[in-house]
């Protein structure tokens, strides 16, 4: 079964959403424009699953996360909750028969990954990534033109995500409780890029510096692949940048504009710097709708696993994260196994 368009439904699988937050409403939103079905909402109190509800006309609003993957009426489950509780919320919803689109960072280390990507095929259940911009129209060209070869070898990637965001020492941006710091937030973007384009570096080399909470503020990486090519990665949550992104090949390059993870144009030059192609397609809404659609993709087909982000890169993005925050000096609580050993 097919649907009719990229990032469009059928409307035949019933998505539930976890969480009430920012993100679950951008994802919502995208989600009922383009045709997909949203049958449930569940949160810590019936009163925040009610106005949310509300909001998007949701038929059902459940007062516990619990009661949101034991709802028969829920296929799919959007874990759309802060970084440290998606491990947890999606093993509730997979141990509940639900399939899983878990929002980004897939978890908060590698570990974590791998027990959900264990379980999901244990149950022959999709757990799929929320990395939107893998899904994206301009994504899926760029993918296509690396693959014609037109680009020559590719030889090096350069991908910045810097924002200036809240500086309050509570919001969970800033708090380690919480998975607070650029990596896990912003790095996790140009990190999963580098996978995309070049696959899992051999060599990692990583700075920072910190916050006065101890989280990461800013965080550079040089990524080094076995036949000579380079990924340098970049990410900050105090100071805005150009949030650009450039993949150099020995017969030309691409610039993927600001913000180049977002629905947006880039141009193709040769060499010489002639403009050989100029893409860009109006996305409807934010543009996550694509990612959902890929994941009733898989569930149409009885398939656990796509090519475009398989739950194994899943794993090995969070490992370099993993290798990243260990160069740089940035441990959270889950970290250390339930036994108490660390995890690296």
């Amino acid at each position: 079964m097919t649907n009719p368009k990229p990032g469009t439904s059928d409307g035949q699988i019933r998505w539930g959403i976890l969480g009430t937050g920012f993100i679950a409403g951008l994802q919502t939103q995208d989600l009922i424009d383009n045709g997909f079905t949203v049958q449930a909402v569940g949160s810590r109190t019936l009163e925040s699953s009610k106005v949310f509800s509300g909001k998007f006309s949701i038929p059902t609003a459940n007062d516990s996360y619990e009661a949101l993957v034991t709802d028969p009426a829920v296929d799919v489950v959007y874990v759309a909750t802060p970084h440290t509780f998606h491990h947890a919320h999606a093993l509730l919803a997979l141990n509940a028969g639900k399939h899983v689109l878990i929002e980004k960072p897939f978890t908060i280390n590698a570990r974590e990954a791998r027990e959900i990507v264990e379980l999901a095929e244990s149950k022959g259940l999709v757990a799929l990534e929320a990395m939107w911009s893998r899904f994206l129209p301009h994504m899926v060209r760029i993918r296509e033109i690396i693959h014609d070869g037109t680009l020559g070898e590719i030889r090096k990637i350069v991908a910045s995500h810097n924002q200036n965001l809240p500086k309050d020492p509570a919001h969970r941006l800033n708090d380690p409780a919480l998975g607070g710091g650029a990596l896990l937030d912003l790095g996790i973007y140009p990190v999963s890029f580098a996978f995309d384009v070049l696959g899992v570096p051999e060599i990692i080399r990583a700075s920072a510096s910190m916050t006065a909470t101890g989280v990461d503020r800013q965080t550079a990486a040089i990524f080094e692949y076995p036949q000579g090519q380079q990924a340098l990665v970049d990410c900050a949550l105090d100071a805005d940048g150009a949030t650009r992104a450039v993949v150099i090949g020995t017969e030309g390059w691409i610039d993927i504009e600001p913000i180049w993870s977002n629905p947006t144009p880039f141009t193709r030059f040769d060499t010489h710097g002639n403009v050989l192609e100029r893409f860009d397609e109006p996305v409807k809404g934010r543009g996550m709708q694509f990612q959902a659609a890929e994941m009733e993709r898989l569930i149409h087909a009885g398939a656990t696993a796509g090519t475009v982000l398989p739950p194994s890169e899943s794993v090995a993005v969070m490992a370099a994260m993993d290798e990243i925050r260990r160069q740089i000096g940035l441990s959270y609580e889950a970290d250390a196994t339930p036994e108490g050993a660390p995890n690296h």
